[in-house]
């Protein structure tokens, strides 16, 4: 299947375009989220999509949707796309790329899970010896397993705009501290649960992100995406090695291509070879294919 960069459904108003979602309306209540091969690095879109990439972000977060509905509600409508979409050639661009969801009122935090120590949360640990106020044990290496994992949650940036690592405090003056204190014990839970069943199948969660809505009663549903290898940081277990920073499933292997380059990572980002395309593609679906066992 061609590439998507960008969807056209002309029949449903636009709401927006995000970084890789394009989100239209269905109705006062519900939502058609559409995850289009757009790569974004850095909080920068790229200029080039990764065939095939938007149909496994969906495929693999109605999966661990399904696998997660004991902890927490999703925003999952159970309404088939071809309800809304008559049109043969308008499904066919859209593949397995679209779901129609319930809509929410997004929370204003990040909710991030750390099972590991890399990333930003490396930097910040050899800089003082915590991650978001969380005080580590000394002597933690680079890609080290942590005694637990910890939420470090941070702002949710504008489009052109960096995230910004906050403490729970901060969160508890956005909150109150009882949601608060639940997106955490949530995040937590899920990122346990999924965590475990991934590293059965040969893949480690080193960290991941978690985005959360309440419904119109205010009860507390996981929402977006959930686990995908744009939100979180697989590694292959059996290449595992604490002190460096493993090889990934995920986008960091485009990330690490971007930082051999002179840009300063700002728009307009720049050209990807066609090797680092196609290697991507690959990561990703060999990612899905560990995980659920589609092929």
């Amino acid at each position: 299947m061609p590439a998507l960069y960008e969807s056209t459904i002309p029949h449903l108003p636009l709401i927006g375009r995000g970084k890789v979602r394009d989100l239209y309306q269905i109705g006062a209540d519900h939502l058609l989220l559409v995850a289009t091969d757009r790569l974004s690095a850095f909080d920068v879109v790229l200029p080039q999509p990764i065939p095939g990439k938007g149909e496994v972000l969906t495929r693999v977060s109605t999966f661990w949707f399904g696998r997660t509905s004991n902890l927490v509600p999703n925003h999952l409508a159970g309404v088939p796309v071809s309800d809304l979409i008559a049109d043969p050639a308008e499904l066919a661009r859209l593949g397995d790329r679209a779901i129609v969801v319930r809509r929410m009122k997004p929370l204003p935090v990040e909710a991030i899970v750390r099972g590991y120590l890399i990333g930003s949360g490396w930097k910040d640990y050899q800089r003082d010896g915590a991650v978001c106020g969380i005080r580590l044990p000394d002597g933690l290496r680079q890609a080290d397993r942590l005694p637990e994992p910890i939420y470090t949650p941070s702002t949710k940036a504008k489009a052109g705009t960096h995230d910004e690592n906050v403490d729970f405090d901060y969160t508890v003056d956005l909150l109150g501290r009882d949601l608060a204190g639940q997106v955490r014990e949530v995040s937590l839970a899920v990122y346990r649960q999924c965590a475990d069943y991934a590293r059965e199948r040969g893949i480690i969660i080193a960290d991941t992100k978690f985005e959360f809505g309440l419904d119109p009663d205010g009860r507390l549903h996981l929402i977006d995406e959930v686990l995908t290898p744009d939100s979180s940081r697989f590694w292959p277990a059996d290449q595992y090695q604490p002190g460096t920073s493993p090889p990934s499933f995920d986008k960091q292997f485009v990330r690490d291509y971007l930082e051999t380059l002179n840009w300063d990572k700002r728009p307009p980002a720049p050209n990807l070879p066609t090797e680092i395309i196609e290697r991507t593609a690959a990561k990703y679906r060999e990612a899905e294919e560990r995980l659920t066992g589609r092929r």
